[in-house]
């Protein structure tokens, strides 16, 4: 749509069918990929989450699972309507113009990319915590590389293999999880009264009395929209599944209500079986309460138990996040190259149909984002990022569906859904901005500087001798 008006392009021959992806994804691994992504670092963050939310950190979850269905139902007319690896770029090039593409892209990949430098930072806080080791300096970034290189290795094998290591990492956390809940929930120590200070939170430092406090809240639960995003990555693989098209939205739908539910049900229960200052020390953010919760429940006779959850409710849950958005971020490159918003090579595959260059990309950066040793930075930086990202998809969703009536929507999302996920998004990254930090705003302004160069490059050399091009229901186009 060279801005407006699209012009009917063939590319079948060298683009769009060369070095192409494995259709050999079943429903369940892609939906296991998605809720993998989904399902957080849930006893890592742990401490985030009730620091800025205090005892009502599961209707803060509660609420953000019902702001984010919008968002979802957006998604999941987008991912039938136009079922073309790169979500986002895809939706955004067709239903605005090329440059909405990149953006929403690189506004997505910010938090994708930032995942797999936090779980590692996740997993090294843990082998300290658990066995006293020094992960801190040099010999933590070369644990923190190996670690990098093996979701690599993996990311570059058969999407078979993924999907089945994905989907029992995925279980197996959520078993394990619920079993934890059910033991605070019964322990004999759970009391409501633990919920005296509900909507304590530790952004209320910035704010005074009483209405500080209800905006220090508000901040905090906005942010709980990063253990949200990643229902995205399902449109990602959408070349690679074996089932219907319409079966999509089960995936994505199904993404968010399966972690939605598990998140309310699991802080419900931990906030219950101590005080809130005395749980979060004040509010710190320090990570593994689940842990200490338990030691002060049980005592050190469940130690075994709390190495269990270290396990299941830490590496888990990081290994299966990491995977589902290394995999999403690699496809995202793969068609930023294949579509001509990158240069073609990023999107040749190996002898397993998997993208090549996009992987080592993704390693090389997350190996560079391993010295930012910041959880609350990258925790804030994929919340603002995300969102944005849903405000500009939406904004797509209204547009295209007043220009293009006509299109076949095996799942249709009614424009009601579509206003209301824009305003949402809207609202949760201007509360974003409230509680971001000095540190994780330049953080950010590093990251849009590279996209904007490579914005600038693309508009006044790539772009004027190769248009930008996607598969519409009306066939391939330019834009």
């Amino acid at each position: 749509m060279s801005e407006t008006t699209m012009n009917h392009v063939s590319h079948s021959g060298t683009k769009a069918r060369s070095n192409a992806l494995s259709k050999s994804m079943k429903l369940v691994y892609v939906y296991a990929m998605a809720t993998g992504a989904i399902f957080t670092f849930m006893c890592y963050w742990d401490g985030i989450f009730m620091s800025y939310t205090g005892p009502a950190t599961f209707l803060a979850f509660a609420l953000m699972t019902l702001m984010v269905l919008p968002t979802a139902f957006v998604y999941a007319e987008f991912s039938t309507m136009l079922p073309s690896t790169g979500s986002c770029l895809v939706f955004n090039t067709v239903g605005l113009n090329k440059h909405a593409g990149f953006w929403s892209a690189w506004l997505i990949m910010c938090s994708w990319i930032a995942v797999p430098a936090a779980g590692v930072l996740g997993i090294l806080e843990w082998l300290r915590y658990q066995f006293g080791l020094n992960t801190s300096g040099r010999s933590g970034i070369i644990i923190g590389i190996i670690i990098l290189c093996a979701w690599c290795g993996l990311s570059m094998c058969k999407n078979v293999v993924a999907g089945k290591v994905q989907s029992f990492m995925l279980f197996a956390g959520i078993a394990g999880v619920l079993i934890c809940a059910l033991l605070f929930l019964f322990s004999g120590h759970w009391s409501l009264s633990n919920f005296a200070g509900f909507f304590s939170s530790s952004n209320a430092k910035q704010w005074g009395g009483s209405f500080g406090t209800g905006i220090a809240w508000v901040v905090g639960c906005s942010f709980m929209i990063t253990p949200y995003f990643g229902f995205e990555t399902v449109p990602a693989m959408v070349e690679e599944g074996d089932f219907p098209i319409k079966d999509q939205k089960k995936a994505i739908l199904g993404s968010v209500l399966t972690c939605g539910a598990i998140y309310v049900i699991f802080f419900f229960c931990l906030a219950g079986v101590m005080p809130w200052a005395q749980l979060t020390n004040g509010g710190d953010c320090h990570p593994f309460i689940t842990f200490e919760a338990l030691e002060y429940v049980f005592g050190p006779k469940i130690a075994w138990f709390i190495f269990v959850m270290g396990i299941v409710g830490v590496v888990f849950p990081i290994g299966t996040s990491v995977l589902g958005f290394w995999y999403s971020g690699v496809r995202m490159i793969y068609a930023m190259g294949r579509q001509n918003f990158l240069p073609k090579q990023f999107s040749y595959t190996n002898r397993y149909n998997q993208p090549i260059l996009p992987n080592i990309l993704i390693l090389i950066v997350s190996i560079g984002f391993i010295t930012m040793q910041s959880i609350t930075a990258f925790f804030d930086l994929m919340a603002f990022a995300c969102s944005l990202c849903y405000v500009i998809t939406s904004i797509s969703a209204l547009v295209t569906e007043k220009k293009h009536p006509e299109w076949e929507r095996p799942y249709r999302c009614s424009r009601g859904m579509k206003i209301a996920s824009m305003i949402i998004m809207a609202v949760v990254a201007f509360f974003c901005t409230i509680g971001i930090g000095t540190r994780t705003w330049l953080g950010f302004a590093g990251y849009i500087a590279v996209g904007l160069v490579l914005w600038i490059y693309m508009i006044a050399i790539k772009w004027p001798k190769e248009k930008v091009w996607m598969k519409t229901p009306d066939g391939e186009m330019e834009f």
